[in-house]
């Protein structure tokens, strides 16, 4: 009988952060490990975001009121979430699946595969962060979602007691008269809030910056300005690829490339259903009235960021393709929008802004596994909103689905053959 013999490489097509986790993983295993990007290390959308690893965010975003959102969006312009009228048979098709998928059985089905997910990645990165030293500005303060009306404590009270009944996800509910002395940079006037003490956040930029040196020191090769130009297959597997950076070749391969996997989808004869879903962010100088704790505003769908050396507002869901402008409307309406729950909201000090695609599948389920028709090839892409949550379990499970170990989460809810 002969058996394969055990990989001894593995090349990473994409560089954010599920391409450095998995790069961190498979290093472990005794790979050699080479990434390669089109860009810079870590220069998308793993980049600008809030930080938040967060497993309070179990609930998908195919929920029963989403379709109706996005109907409503199309003659919103400066609806936080929107869909911009536009000809893409693609992009269309991608919402008609998402529509049909808009119901109580699959918001539930969707969320318990993303708890597990989630649950094993905060698993991961407590232990990672504290054996690797990570620099990163980890926060193990929680998360708190604040509310300005009393409607919208009545409506996110509803969310928390579904999370409890359905996911054992239970936030700490403060009141609004207490909620300035919890976090003083908040104003007296809101509604209230929910803590959810699980939660974590990071810098971004510090986490992918100090992981990629440590993984550098061990080994890991990192080539940016790589583009990959085309895949070349044989007998059901890669056995090399074309690049700007000339021609590279492994026994395995893993796809890691976040929005623009798509387009990848007939090169790895598979199926790859995603839209980039496109958000902002601003980065600014501290304020003197500081957040203490990372926040959301679900009200007007803000994240708030406080880090050591900054302090960043980012949100917006739009789906209008590739376009890489930065209104400055945009960024105006994060401003504006935590107006309403902080002593001061924004500083005039700008360092930074941003916009990043999000690999939004219409599942909310992210793409993890073998590519059904190429044997060493590999799918780490479609993390919608929690790339930076999901991450370390991505990559920890995509090292085990290349080395063959036994996966320590089922990768069936994830897999590429959902799509065949």
């Amino acid at each position: 009988m002969i058996t394969a013999s055990p990989p001894e490489s593995v090349l990473i097509v994409g560089s954010g952060i599920v391409g450095i986790a998995c790069a961190h993983y498979l290093s472990k295993q005794g790979l050699k490990v080479t990434v390669i990007d089109r860009g810079t290390i870590a220069g998308a959308c793993s980049h600008g975001n809030c930080g938040y690893i967060c497993p309070s965010h179990v609930l998908p975003l195919t929920e029963p009121e989403a379709i109706r959102t996005a109907a409503k969006s199309l003659f919103q312009p400066n609806a936080p979430f929107r869909v911009k009228p536009r000809f893409s048979p693609a992009m269309w098709n991608w919402m008609w699946q998402f529509a049909r998928r808009c119901n109580h059985r699959q918001m539930v089905t969707s969320g318990t595969a993303l708890k597990t997910i989630l649950d094993a990645s905060m698993t991961e990165y407590r232990r990672l962060v504290k054996e690797e030293s990570l620099d990163c500005e980890w926060k193990d303060t929680g998360l708190l979602y604040v509310l300005q009306t009393e409607k919208g404590m009545r409506s996110f009270a509803e969310t928390d007691r579904f999370l409890t009944d359905h996911f054992g996800v239970s936030a700490k509910r403060i009141d609004g008269s207490e909620l300035s002395t919890f976090d003083p940079a908040l104003n007296d006037n809101l509604a209230g809030a929910f803590h959810y003490q699980g939660d974590a956040s990071v810098r971004p930029d510090r986490l992918n910056a100090d992981w990629t040196a440590k993984l550098k020191q061990r080994g890991v090769t990192f080539l940016e300005h790589c583009e990959l130009q085309h895949i070349e297959k044989k007998n059901g597997r890669i056995v090399g690829l074309h690049t700007t950076h000339g021609p590279l070749d492994a026994d395995q391969y893993v796809i890691a490339t976040g929005a623009w996997s798509t387009q990848l989808g007939k090169s790895l004869e598979c199926r790859i259903p995603i839209q980039p879903g496109k958000g902002y962010s601003v980065t600014m100088s501290r304020p003197v009235a500081c957040p203490k704790y990372p926040m959301l505003l679900p009200e007007h769908k803000v994240g708030v960021s406080p880090f050591e050396g900054g302090y960043r507002l980012g949100s917006m869901m739009e789906f209008c393709g590739y376009d890489q402008s930065i209104p400055e409307k945009r960024i105006e309406q994060l401003r504006q929008s935590a107006i309403p729950y902080l002593r001061t909201p924004s500083t005039s000090d700008r360092q930074a802004t941003w916009y990043g695609w999000r690999p939004m599948t219409w599942d909310s389920l992210p793409i993890i596994g073998q590519v059904p028709r190429l044997k060493n090839a590999y799918l780490a892409t479609g993390h919608n909103m929690l790339g930076l949550s999901m991450a370390a379990a991505t990559g920890r499970l995509v090292a085990e689905l290349v080395t063959q170990l036994t996966p320590h989460i089922d990768p069936e809810p994830f897999s590429p053959v959902r799509f065949a």
